[in-house]
């Protein structure tokens, strides 16, 4: 198969040597987290690697945006798995520690009620059991069953469930017996309303599943997992920021040969094959026109919108319009990036600030798709713990709301600065206090950006809902359904959103690889 990195010839053929005895190309679409770790899992196994960025710089929904002296990191902001990256880069034959530095978050989150009243989530098993003692001290043998159970989530779940490709119906069937014990057809908040009496350990013990993208009414209880993850492995800031990390998978990346070209954004996903018969992805088309020949293909992007629009529609019979059409997309959010002249010190790295509402609100995002007035916020202040990413007495700040997607029909264009400024008024009024000020700089990302510069299907931020059935086997395969030579990793594929799944989409992808030597 001929390989190219040069524009097409006048002939309309990709252009470039062929069969020179170098090693097999994977072409992989998208340098965020999961692209980036794909890319150097096949370059340790002997592929040559193409990474193809739409951006001017690699990240996707981790990119870092630099204005007048601050650093914001776009999207992900706290490192929950560092087991995950310390194995990526044992892979290479390296050690994560000498690339990134991690500092444990304590507490990891303050989460602050409407009624100013807030608990302090960390993971010191005693302080976590006086605060719940605080609120209601009834609640403590209901805490510990809780503890136990999601203990039992992690291990059936994480440990047993997601590191399979669920490649097979074969799997989906292996798999039911330990989603039985793990009673994965409830809720998390079910889960939660059965050991707690008090409604705001309820809220709690039921929040995790939003920093997923998944809905806690809805969700299943089997992402309590994320509540042993934490508790075992700590909630960690990179120093620099979550960029750093990026960065650092970049600089090991080109260290194995890997190589990375930004501002190419790939426009349609090449496939050849028999009249209504399979394909295979031969390359990419880049939106310049070039293309660019491969023997296999990753993507990295948005899964649903990989399907609907780099895939022609005769290539798909499983990821067909309209499922991706009627199957069911997680949330989306709205960001305000901000920096103060000024600090405040009485605020932590993380917290929590939550609106009058909890249930209500999340069926106006998840169900009703609509942008209420009220909402609840989750405020990072990294120049808590970093000062490298402010001027010397500066705070940087990043508050996101969580929104429905598009769905809602909101004109975020019109309508941005206006949630902007009752974010602002919300701050100052709880926490943030003489708040507007203070601002020196400012930017903001809505659902509208994540369509149109994420190229996020109904700009939705995490991809698919985290569903029971839109989960696991259920969820678009690694290896795709569709066409052969076409792989998938990231948020929208298995086993899902945050920076800890899209990192395990990367392993599970090496079960499902061909051997490069068949290529030889």
């Amino acid at each position: 198969m001929k390989h190219s990195f040069m524009p097409d010839s006048p002939s309309g053929r990709p252009t470039g040597p062929a069969g020179d005895g170098r090693a097999p190309l994977a072409v992989v679409i998208g340098s965020g987290f999961g692209g980036l770790a794909a890319a150097i899992r096949l370059a340790v196994r002997g592929w040559r690697v193409q990474v193809l960025e739409k951006l001017d710089a690699p990240g996707g929904r981790a990119y870092v945006w630099k204005q007048d002296g601050f650093t914001f990191d776009a999207g992900p902001t706290i490192i929950t798995a560092p087991f995950l990256l310390e194995e990526l880069w044992e892979t290479a034959g390296r050690r994560f520690a000498d690339d990134v530095e991690l500092r444990l978050m304590d507490p990891f989150y303050r989460i602050r009620f409407d009624d100013g009243t807030w608990f302090d989530y960390s993971g010191d098993p005693d302080r976590m059991r006086a605060e719940v003692a605080r609120f209601n001290p009834g609640d403590l043998p209901g805490y510990e069953a809780f503890l136990a159970e999601a203990a039992k989530c992690y291990q059936l779940g994480f440990i047993e469930l997601g590191t399979i490709a669920y490649n097979t119906l074969g799997d989906l069937v292996g798999a039911l017996p330990n989603m039985a014990r793990m009673r994965g057809w409830r809720s998390i908040w079910q889960m939660a309303c059965h050991h707690f009496h008090d409604p705001k350990l309820r809220i709690v013990m039921s929040f995790h599943p939003l920093l997923i993208g998944g809905n806690p009414l809805a969700v299943t209880r089997i992402y309590s997992l994320i509540n042993t993850l934490e508790r075992r492995f700590g909630v960690h800031w990179a120093m620099g920021g979550t960029g750093a990390v990026i960065q650092a998978m970049v600089r090991l990346l080109e260290s194995l040969g890997g190589q990375i070209r930004y501002d190419a954004e790939v426009a349609r996903i090449d496939i050849e094959g028999p009249a209504g018969g399979r394909g295979r992805a031969t390359g990419v088309t880049l939106a310049s026109g070039e293309r660019i020949a491969a023997d296999i293909v990753v993507s990295n992007a948005d899964t649903l919108w990989t399907y609907r629009h780099l895939v022609a529609p005769q290539w798909r019979r499983r990821w067909t319009d309209h499922r991706i059409e009627k199957s069911r997309h997680s949330m989306s959010l709205f960001v305000w990036y901000f920096g103060t002249d000024r600090r405040w010190d009485d605020v932590p790295h993380h917290m929590m600030v939550l609106g009058p509402r909890y249930e209500g609100l999340l069926r106006d995002i998840f169900k009703r798709h609509v942008v209420p007035a009220d909402f609840s916020l989750y405020l990072h202040r990294p120049s808590a713990t970093d000062p490298s990413v402010a001027p010397p007495g500066c705070d940087a700040f990043y508050v996101l709301s969580p929104v429905s997607h598009l769905a809602s029909g909101t004109d975020w264009p019109a309508q941005a600065e206006a949630y902007r400024q009752s974010i602002e008024r919300a701050l100052e009024r709880t926490v943030l206090p003489g708040l507007s000020r203070h601002v020196v700089t400012s930017r903001v990302t809505t659902p509208q950006d994540f369509h149109d510069r994420l190229l996020a299907y109904k700009g939705a931020a995490f991809g698919m809902e985290p569903l029971l059935l839109q989960s696991a086997w259920f969820r678009p395969h690694n290896r795709s359904e569709d066409v052969d030579r076409l792989f998938m990793v990231g948020a929208g594929t298995h086993p899902g959103a945050g920076v800890p799944g899209v990192l395990m989409s990367a392993r599970t992808l090496e079960q499902v690889l061909p051997d490069v030597r068949a290529f030889a």
